[in-house]
């Protein structure tokens, strides 16, 4: 199998200076962990946000020992509505205006179709779907009013694929897509983009604890670069979405894969 090394971190360029973002679920080393670095390499000013109250505040700590000022954090439950709107407002309050939005929650898990629980299915899609529709609405709701903004879903080539065990995740994943898609085409008369990446293998340590080993190699082997991605790797395209350099492109659906979708 081919099996290409990873290649050196892409260095930032100032893609986003000057604009603020909020990242959900970038509280550790996955991919909204990488983003929210990565914006602030390219000169953003980054709200993260995460339902891991101390896990927040440590990686908060963490980023803003480099990028002093322009760092901060609030918790927030994507499941509670309250809760959403607490986010978004504080980001007005702390940053004066909401340039870009990165709708990271998600939950996963495994179960085949015929074992799983209404209690399984509907947190999976509470978490994953439901908070993206909740945390874009509130988005809209201000952005419309400035007349730009940039929003960038997280969704999964197992919106397009079919994998065993992932049902309710892959469900969860393909409404993210329509979400993006309709999303779009009512933000557009108001100046605001919408778009989505669609990852397929992005391995940080949270994922490789709840993976077997097994299926990581599995999933692995599918990869025509005989590798997964780094985190940063994903993250890179959703600075590319959030930038000026995707201006013309929204209601699109971008796979960061090396897999036919």
């Amino acid at each position: 199998m081919t099996h290409v090394e990873v290649p050196a971190y892409v260095p930032g360029h100032g893609l986003l200076r000057g604009r603020t973002a909020v990242v959900t679920a970038a509280a550790g080393t996955g991919i909204g962990g990488a983003c929210a670095r990565r914006f602030l390499e390219e000169g953003a000013r980054v709200l993260i946000s995460d339902a891991h109250a101390r896990r927040l505040k440590e990686h908060e700590a963490a980023l803003a020992r480099e990028f002093t000022g322009r760092v901060s954090a609030a918790v927030c439950d994507v499941t509670d509505e309250a809760q959403v709107q607490d986010l978004f407002d504080t980001a007005e309050q702390e940053h004066g205006r909401l340039d870009v939005v990165v709708n990271n929650a998600g939950l996963g898990g495994t179960a085949p179709l015929a074992d799983m629980s209404d209690a399984q299915w509907s947190a999976v899609l509470d978490v994953t779907l439901n908070g993206t529709f909740r945390c874009t609405r509130a988005a809209l709701r201000r952005m419309r009013g400035t007349g730009s903004g940039v929003i960038v879903n997280n969704a999964s080539v197992v919106g397009w694929r079919a994998q065993a065990g992932q049902a309710h995740y892959a469900a969860a994943k393909a409404g993210v897509m329509a979400l993006t898609r309709c999303a779009a085409m009512e933000a557009a008369e108001y100046g605001v983009r919408v778009n989505a990446v669609s990852p397929s293998l992005a391995v940080h340590p949270h994922l490789a604890k709840v993976t077997t080993p097994g299926l990581l190699r599995e999933l692995t082997a599918r990869e025509a670069l005989g590798r997964y991605a780094e985190p940063w790797e994903v993250a890179n395209v959703i600075v590319f979405l959030a930038s000026d350099y995707s201006s013309y492109m929204t209601g699109e659906i971008v796979a960061v894969s090396s897999q036919h979708a």
